[in-house]
């Protein structure tokens, strides 16, 4: 159950055709007790995701981090769940930073990668993972298959859009926790219009779930517009760049 990855343009296609190239399933450990995700954004105000990036396409290196150490700054910092970046590649993750940080935190975490087997939703969930990413982008019509895959593991998901017909493909699927992602993973450019539109969209189409406005926040003022229509917000660029990652979180959401 793969979706057909030669369609996927950009450098979102060459990420996920190479992270397809590279599943290869192994025996994994028992998925530890994890906390909810859902339920952490949905606590009052607008919660903060906090994300563990070494490096990105669009930014090149952005900081050398011990994950762990990130990880627990955020917590002090009031990070409602973690984000953890696994892909090594353009972003130099990996699946034993998100078993270090699962070991550190007691936040609920994000795996965020580029799922394209379902054999990476297994690995979420033995890793210590509260949650996946899954990006219509790349799954397409599959992604309702995935979110019931996910269901039966245990393991809740984040579902990424970043365009009407995307959003379409969302709601149909039943996405109980909805991604909207300014920038275009294609081109990897942003434009902060794009969240507050469809979640606008979103809410008008009856989506009641939580809402995740995504990419390219890094003032208090931007989080201040989002009040009000999303749940939470991810935040990952600009926190990593930040000399002390407690206090630039804390600034946020002070």
């Amino acid at each position: 159950m793969r979706p057909d990855l030669s369609r996927v343009p950009g450098v979102l296609g060459e990420i996920a055709r190479k992270r397809a190239s590279e599943v290869a399933p192994y025996p994994l450990p028992e998925p530890p007790s994890v906390p909810s995700f859902k339920e952490a954004l949905l606590r009052p105000g607008l919660s903060v995701i906090a994300e563990v990036k070494r490096q990105s396409p669009s930014e090149g290196l952005i900081r050398e981090v011990d994950p762990v150490e990130a990880a627990l700054a955020y917590a002090r910092g009031g990070a409602r769940a973690v984000s953890v970046l696994t892909e090594p590649h353009r972003f130099g993750g990996s699946l034993l930073d998100l078993k270090r940080v699962r070991e550190a935190v007691d936040l609920p975490l994000l795996r965020k990668d580029f799922v394209v087997d379902p054999f990476m939703l297994e690995e979420a969930r033995a890793f210590g993972a509260s949650a996946a990413l899954l990006i219509v982008a790349l799954l397409g019509e599959l992604t309702g298959a995935y979110l019931e895959e996910a269901r039966r593991l245990g393991l809740e998901a984040l579902v990424e859009v970043h365009t009407e017909r995307e959003l379409e493909i969302a709601l149909e699927a039943g996405a109980e926790v909805l991604g909207i992602n300014n920038r275009d993973l294609a081109t990897l450019h942003i434009n902060l219009e794009t969240a507050p539109r469809l979640g606008r969209l979103a809410r008008k189409r009856g989506f009641g779930g939580v809402l995740v406005a995504e990419s390219g926040y890094s003032r208090k003022e931007e989080l201040k517009a989002l009040e009000g229509l999303f749940d939470a917000v991810l935040i990952g660029t600009s926190l990593m760049r930040a000399p002390d990652l407690e206090a630039a979180l804390r600034e946020l959401v002070g």
